[in-house]
């Protein structure tokens, strides 16, 4: 399922993902959908029933106890509750130094400093650690979950709804700190959450899952400026509008994807939900169609046309994954690495995170659309190629 550059990836039924060093993977989709679960299913705390995990190279479905503790430091989680996630009984120095002594770092990185440095890279006064987790905020506490996450350098990070239970200015913080820390230590993150404009202020690339399958991936600012999938645009039609009537416009649009039919065993998933549903919706199953990004050919990050001489050349060591949609030709996808000219329209913190300085002598390469939808290619004006068949 992996190529050999990404650092971790899964393949299940419907799903099919890969994260890349450096790279922001985002999963987004309303609650139910599987999003938590294949998180908790890569850390190894959710039984796997069907499918792959592949970490560096290795299937780690059905890896041992004592195979999962060796993996532990390189594989790390920022849970969405900051307030459950670290234990009150414990100083915040206590909690942080737990992971180098569970994996031997004490002998070889000395504790007290370790712990200083990373509660400084993320923000926190020197007298934290001889603090405990009952005196400080939400945001604060998020913050030092993230220290502790990063406490033994780990390669991909899983981040569950991490900024869900912040506010909205505490929210800004903890990204753009996620965001540096991505720049600074070149890690692969998978962003989950249930908010689209989050995840594209964060992610590279963004797959959409309902009910365990993929509606639609691609790149990040594609899908949000140009939703292809109707699922995805009922996702961004259920994101509030502060102009009233735009916001009267949207609500209506919800309206239309209101369930009139119990979902059926057999065909797309989100057919019972569509307006754009017809019978073939009800009866086969998809095959995710791929569609071209904006302006046909056109690099990623680039505002260079098919005629302007831009070129997409083969992407760095590190940066190359595979389509995270279910493809039954698995061919490769691209990480969009961003052009140096990238527009100001970009969010600061994916503009910091996708820059080319993450991926060295990287070139900005064109990432496919892949739309599992029967009608994908009469409701999207984009130059598609034609699914093959499943084998």
């Amino acid at each position: 399922m992996n190529t050999p550059t990404s650092t971790t990836g899964v393949e299940r039924v419907g799903v099919s993902l890969g994260i890349g060093a450096g790279e922001t993977v985002g999963l987004v989709g309303e609650s139910g959908s599987g999003k938590s679960t294949i998180g908790r299913a890569v850390l190894g705390l959710n039984p796997v029933h069907a499918g792959r995990i592949r970490f560096e190279g290795v299937d780690i479905t059905h890896a041992t106890r004592n195979t999962r503790r060796g993996l532990a430091d390189r594989l790390q989680v920022v849970f969405q509750d900051p307030y459950s996630s670290l234990n009150p009984a414990r100083t915040i120095g206590q909690t942080l130094a737990e992971p180098l002594l569970v994996h031997g770092w004490s002998q070889r990185v000395p504790t007290e400093e370790r712990v200083a440095e990373m509660l400084e890279r993320v923000g926190m006064p020197a007298d934290t650690a001889r603090r405990y987790s009952g005196q400080f905020s939400g945001g604060q506490r998020q913050r030092i979950a993230i220290a502790r996450a990063l406490m033994i350098s780990p390669r991909p990070v899983i981040c569950d709804e991490p900024v869900s239970a912040l506010d909205l200015s505490i929210r800004a913080q903890v990204m753009n700190l996620l965001a540096d820390l991505q720049r600074e230590f070149g890690l692969g993150y998978l962003f989950i959450a249930h908010d689209l404009p989050v995840v594209r202020h964060l992610s590279h690339r963004i797959v959409v899952l309902y009910r365990g399958r993929v509606m639609e991936s691609g790149d990040a600012e594609e899908i949000y400026s140009e939703p292809a999938h109707p699922y995805t645009r009922a996702l961004l039609a259920a994101v509030p509008e502060p102009d009233p009537r735009a916001q009267r416009a949207r609500r209506q649009s919800r309206t239309d994807t209101v369930a009139v039919r119990p979902p059926g065993l057999s065909g797309c998933v989100f057919a019972h939900r569509c307006p754009y549903a017809v019978e073939i919706c009800h009866v086969e199953r998809p095959v995710p169609l791929t569609l071209a990004v904006s302006g046909a050919g056109r690099p990623v990050g680039t505002d260079a046309g098919p005629g302007s001489g831009a070129s997409a050349g083969p992407a760095a060591a590190g940066s190359a994954v595979r389509s995270f949609a279910e493809s039954p030709a698995g061919s490769p996808a691209h990480s969009p690495a961003e052009s140096p000219a990238e527009s100001p329209a970009r969010s600061p913190a994916r503009s910091a995170a996708g820059s080319s300085a993450l991926r060295p002598g990287s070139s900005a390469l064109r990432v496919d659309r892949s739309v599992a939808c029967h009608r994908a290619a009469e409701l999207n004006p984009h130059p598609h190629r034609q699914p093959q068949p499943r084998r």
